[in-house]
Order: C-alpha cells, then structure tokens, then sequence
C-alpha cells in the first residue's frame, strides 16, 4: 500500500472511485469532486490534507482533513471512502493513521461516521459525540 498526498489533481483512478462511491449510495465523494473542481474546498488551509493509497497502483481509498467549522481547534474527517474490493484489508486503518500523522498533539478530530462504518471508526478510538454536526470524536491528548 502506498499514501499520497494529493495537491494539484484528483489521483489518477478517481473517476472509477466515484462512480462505485455514487453507486453505493455515498455522496461523499460526488462532493469532493464537485469542490475540488469548483476550488472550494482544496485541503490547502493550515492543517489541512488529503490522502489517496494506492494498492498495487490502483486508487483503493481516498479521505481528507479539513479545519472543523464548528469546533474549535478541530479537524475534520473529510471525504473519506474506501472502494469495496479493498474494505477489510486494512486500507482505511492505513488511511487514517497516515491522516493522523498530519495532526499535532492535543487537537480534536471529528468525524460524520455512517451506521455502516461505526465499528471502524470506534475501533481507532473515535468516540461517539452526536452534536455540532459529526458523530465522533477523537481527542488526540488521549489517542
């Protein structure tokens, strides 16, 4: 598995990535490349990232952190999706780990986890927090 980080365009593989995010009904993703394109949202703020990995070339999952609008001193999971051929392999613990990397000591990170991904995002120490628009939170003082 390789990480990279994504700057001036959409990784390579994208457009399959979409289509099979629009097909399982995730719009998240649909998103992400309507602001890319836009320049809206670019992940270039302080803080700020966004990660695709690639297993064996090819663009298994992608996800972002941006600066949390609501919570202060916060960062926000963002656009994150794993494509379905990769779930279970470890691609998206690669994915937010490498994502965590990017973020100093003490800071909040939020997440908007959807029923199905739960368990994952609880089983990186995301704790279930229902308010100010996320699901979860981590605070890595405590990570």
């Amino acid at each position: 598995m390789e990480t990279e980080v994504v700057t001036a365009d959409l990784p390579a593989g994208f457009d399959e990535l979409r289509a099979e995010a629009l097909a399982e009904g995730f719009r998240q993703i649909e998103r992400l490349a309507t602001d890319w394109e836009a320049h809206r949202t670019r992940f270039d703020r302080a803080g700020e990232v966004l990660l695709a990995v690639r297993v064996d070339g090819m663009l298994a999952g992608i996800g972002g952190l941006t600066v949390e609008p609501v919570v202060p001193n916060a960062l926000r999971m963002r656009r994150f999706y794993v494509r379905p051929a990769f779930r279970g392999g470890g691609v998206g613990r690669q994915l937010v780990m490498a994502l965590l990397a990017h973020v100093r000591p003490g800071q909040l990170i939020t997440a908007n986890a959807a029923p199905t991904s739960v368990p994952f995002w609880e089983s990186i120490g995301f704790e279930p927090d229902q308010r100010d628009g996320h699901t979860h939170i981590l605070d890595r003082g405590r990570a």
